[in-house]
């Protein structure tokens, strides 16, 4: 990588850390009290009346999904605020017309999110410490859905940026469309306790397969392959990644 390439994509990174840390009763606390409802509303409350899911207590059995739903929101809505954001203050065309590539900005942007997806999900794992003792059986799956989970929901965050022309449609795919996702993607149950024409119907959601391959780093089974899983998520991410620099190739969204 240029120097130059390198010191641009630091400064947006740093931007991006910096707007995390500095605001984090607004980045950090909420998606933590969210879950820590969560927790002691499903897990302790509703939890206590459910039966065990292949041997492992319903309290841990939906850590991995509450720690990824935070995960993947935190990522989304990092990356769709911030990237808006400047483009509403107009400073995004200060980097559109420097000499720094399209990738450089795109992982810039998508890095940002990985790190509040990231603490995030380190907070709230840590609190779900104080309702359950989940197992990590492959701390590798743990980590690498983690991350793959960040990038996907970064770059589909950055293309519901570039198209947003107000808050409203800033908020609308997060509300109408990613929130149903997460709620049916297995989060709070196993697949396998649908019907069948739902279990199919549910193969359809990528969710699904984030939530399975994390739950399968935490207790060695899933609802789905975990190979299947992480073919799934890298597809999906190639996609979204050839769209995003499609877009700012063209400047679709970006110019006037």
């Amino acid at each position: 990588m240029k120097r130059e390439y390198y010191i641009a994509l630091k400064t947006i990174l740093r931007k991006e850390t910096t707007r995390i840390l500095r605001i984090w009763t607004q980045t950090l606390l909420p998606p933590l009290i969210t879950q820590t409802l969560y927790f002691v509303i499903f897990g302790k409350f509703i939890g206590s009346q459910v039966r065990s899911i292949n041997g492992i207590g319903y309290m841990a059995f939906i850590v991995p999904g509450l720690v990824m739903m935070a995960v993947i929101s935190s990522a989304y809505g990092n990356v769709v605020a911030s990237f808006y954001g400047a483009k509403f203050q107009r400073n995004i065309e200060e980097i559109l017309v420097s000499p720094t590539p399209d990738w450089v900005v795109i992982t810039g942007y998508v890095l940002g999110g990985i790190v509040r997806g990231v603490l995030v999900g380190v907070l709230v794992f840590a609190v779900s410490l104080c309702f359950a003792h989940p197992m990590v059986t492959h701390a590798w799956a743990v980590v690498l859905f983690t991350l793959l989970s960040s990038i996907l929901f970064s770059l589909a965050a950055l293309i519901n940026g570039i198209f947003a022309r107000n808050f409203d449609e800033v908020a609308f795919f997060q509300n109408f469309i990613l929130t149903p996702l997460i709620y049916l993607g297995g989060v709070f149950y196993s697949i396998h306790s649908l019907p069948k024409v739902w279990q199919e119907i549910s193969l359809y959601n990528p969710l699904v397969y984030m939530v399975n391959g994390f739950r399968y780093g935490f207790f060695g089974f899933s609802d789905v392959d975990p190979g299947v899983c992480l073919l799934i998520l890298l597809g999906l991410t190639v996609v979204l990644t050839c769209i995003n620099l499609f877009l700012f190739k063209k400047g679709i969204g970006l110019k006037n």
